[in-house]
């Protein structure tokens, strides 16, 4: 599974004047904060169940190091004494925690693995030779994802194999041209969610990495101009959340990989005047993408690429006065949308993109608040926080409930707008 990465608060900034360029700048001084309680831990998966990139790592390294011997028809046991194959499709399955041990055909056929872009690899993902081998990815070395790592049994022992190009004429004595990057839909990235504001007076972002009272270790920089609205999503699909910024007056997306740095990696036309943007992965192949919500006619349009045109899919959803949301409700990998209605608190989310009833329904927060979604505990699903605007406060609830906050602490200042983000990738 991919996690998703909607965590625009897009719908609450619509104010300002004109449009300005897109910049950076020296950092100032971040915004006061308080103390507060730290967010939980993830647990550890089921078999065939949900698995984060972290525990698939350590899973793989559970065989490394030991006197495993090459054997198609044998097989050795994980650390909870469950037997897989000790072959290389049976190392992956094992490192994914499946209940069976799959060949390279099994891998390459299943409802469960989805092609992906070289660019897109990111831990616990595999190069999958059809007929012959599969191995294990690690990391990219690189900023420029030219060498990389990864775990292979192709031969005894387990390797950790480190230094490999990308253009290598063969990759663990298999040509190169034969491996498919794939992914495992179960596995999520597993990292929780941080904040941020973003302040419309002065177009600076202050990012934090945790969902938590602290400094802005994630970065202070100046982004967007009058009148946008910020967004934040995994753009590129490697794991890692930039920034964005919505110009209401061009319906104009210009989208950011880093979350500190650089230029405008994406800049998209869509929609119209009047629609109030809502990022998401709509079609789960990890990268989070453009779409709009029209009030003026309660609908839903979604793109499935970062490129100008038409939408993919659109569909009515909402009522007057509502904002549009968007998360991995369920963690099933591809992103559902919803409606925060201010005037009653209420919580309308739905698992799907498309015509239906609402999956989840309840009530948080008190008049005035904002809701900002994201993972904060790292447990693959994305639920619906609050930001009181007069007081800074953060109310987070890890479960899509009426339930009251899990933690609470202050963050922001006056007039800014909250997002959240994994801008660490951690």
């Amino acid at each position: 599974m991919q996690r998703s990465v909607v965590r625009a608060a897009a719908s609450l900034a619509l104010a300002g004047l004109a449009g300005a360029v897109l910049t950076a700048a020296p950092a100032q001084a971040a915004p006061a904060t308080t103390t507060a309680l730290a967010a939980a831990a993830t647990a550890e998966s089921s078999v065939g169940g949900y698995i984060t990139r972290t525990e698939i790592i350590e899973r793989a390294k559970y065989w490394l190091g030991k006197s495993i011997t090459y054997n198609q028809g044998a097989s050795y046991p994980d650390s909870d004494g469950r037997n897989y194959r000790t072959d290389c499709s049976g190392y992956v399955s094992m490192a994914w925690h499946l209940s069976t041990s799959l060949n390279t055909v099994g891998i390459g056929d299943s409802a469960d693995t989805y092609q992906i872009t070289w660019d897109q690899l990111k831990a616990g993902d595999v190069l999958n030779s059809y007929y012959d081998h599969v191995i294990l990815f690690d990391k990219w070395e690189d900023a420029a994802k030219t060498t990389f790592s990864y775990y292979s049994f192709g031969s005894t022992p387990v390797k950790h194999i480190t230094g490999m190009s990308r253009y290598a004429s063969t990759i663990d004595g298999h040509p190169n041209g034969d491996y498919k990057p794939l992914r495992y839909k179960k596995a999520i990235d597993g990292g929780s969610d941080g904040i941020g504001m973003w302040d419309p007076y002065n177009h600076y972002f202050h990012l934090r990495n945790a969902a938590n009272a602290g400094g802005n270790d994630a970065g202070d920089f100046v982004y967007g101009g009058d009148g946008m609205v910020p967004l934040s999503g995994d753009w590129d699909g490697v794991g890692t959340d930039g920034v964005g910024m919505y110009d209401p007056s061009t319906h104009m997306f210009y989208l950011r990989n880093s979350a500190n740095s650089g230029g405008n990696s994406y800049e998209v036309n869509f929609g119209s005047i009047g629609d109030i943007p809502v990022m998401g992965d709509w079609d789960g192949n990890g990268s989070v993408t453009v779409g709009v919500w029209r009030p003026s006619n309660h609908t839903f349009y979604l793109r499935n690429s970062n490129t100008s045109g038409v939408a993919d899919k659109s569909f009515v959803y909402g009522d007057d006065g509502m904002i549009p949301l968007a998360g991995d409700w369920d963690g099933v990998g591809a992103d559902g949308i919803g409606m925060y209605d201010p005037a009653t608190r209420k919580v309308y989310l739905r698992n799907a993109t498309s015509a239906g009833g609402n999956d989840f329904e309840f009530q948080y927060g008190t008049v005035g608040h904002k809701p900002v979604v994201g993972d904060f505990d790292g447990d693959g699903k994305d639920t619906v926080a609050v930001w009181m605007p007069n007081t800074h406060v953060f109310s987070v609830n890890n479960q899509n409930t009426n339930n009251t906050a899990d933690y609470e602490f202050n963050f922001g200042g006056d007039g800014m707008v909250p997002v959240a983000g994994d801008w660490d990738g951690k």
